[in-house]
């Protein structure tokens, strides 16, 4: 049995812009829905969600069969958290709030197996196919990607050093949490904020590294897209429900 090729990871490296769909409903049936919607790649999350490690096994079973890469987010950055989901055969991490190189490191360290790292070893998990993928312990790292996310205005200070860290695949700028941090919490299209991100997407693309964003404003993605973002997520599956059952109610009941 062969390791999966993470074709997420591939493509950043090839420079080919990945359109991805944030997943905050825990549940695999809704997880498998938008999986053959045409989107390169889905981010199941467990940080602002019900989500965890025991909801994210079946969402990763309902897709499997779809041409479509997943990205997981644990809940923190986390050495027990990451090595549960890579476990379970996550191939690509976003870890939230990660202000630090220091931070990038351990996040590194968490992904790779002694020596290079502190990951603990299992030889009968479901990313090892249960023990029927030959030298995974020695190969896994290949197929690993390792995305970090900076979110306040003190990790956008050090965007540069943790672009660096080896290790680290891709940045990815949470909005959300860094206009809170620049003193416009609920506001991420607020100016100060908005020129915060694209400056930050420069930087980071002038590191050589790969910078997503999660934007649902149609035209900030596609503002994001030509400024260089390689992996862009332009809605999530709550907000899609939410909304557009609003919309379909007021079509018939209008304004309450």
């Amino acid at each position: 049995m062969d390791l999966p090729k993470n074709r997420f990871k591939q493509s950043l490296a090839e420079g080919k812009h990945q359109l991805g769909l944030w997943c905050s409903l825990p549940g695999s049936y809704a997880a498998e829905a938008v999986a053959g919607a045409g989107f390169d790649w889905l981010l199941f999350d467990t940080e602002h969600s019900p989500g965890d490690v025991l909801t994210v096994l079946p969402q990763l079973q309902a897709v499997a069969a779809y041409d479509i890469s997943v990205v997981v987010r644990p809940a923190a950055n986390d050495t027990v958290l990451i090595k549960r989901f890579l476990d379970i055969g996550a191939q690509t991490l976003l870890l939230p709030y990660v202000q630090s190189v220091e931070e990038a490191e351990r996040a590194v360290a968490a992904m790779r197996y002694p020596p290079d790292g502190v990951r603990g070893v299992s030889g009968v998990t479901r990313a090892t196919g249960f023990g029927r993928i030959k030298n995974y312990a020695n190969c896994a790292g290949d197929e690993l990607c390792l995305l970090v996310q900076v979110e306040t205005a003190e990790a956008l200070s050090q965007v540069e050093r943790i672009s660096a860290v080896v290790g680290v695949d891709g940045v990815f700028i949470g909005p959300a949490d860094l206009a809170a941090s620049l003193g416009h919490a609920g506001d991420p299209g607020h100016p100060k904020v908005v020129a915060a991100i694209e400056d930050a997407i420069a930087r980071v693309r002038r590191c050589g590294k790969p910078v997503g964003i999660l934007t649902p404003d149609p035209v900030f993605a596609k503002r994001c897209m030509q400024l260089g973002t390689g992996f862009t997520a332009v809605g999530v599956d709550i907000g899609i429900l939410a909304r557009g059952s609003e919309n379909l109610a007021q079509q018939f009941h209008g304004d309450r």
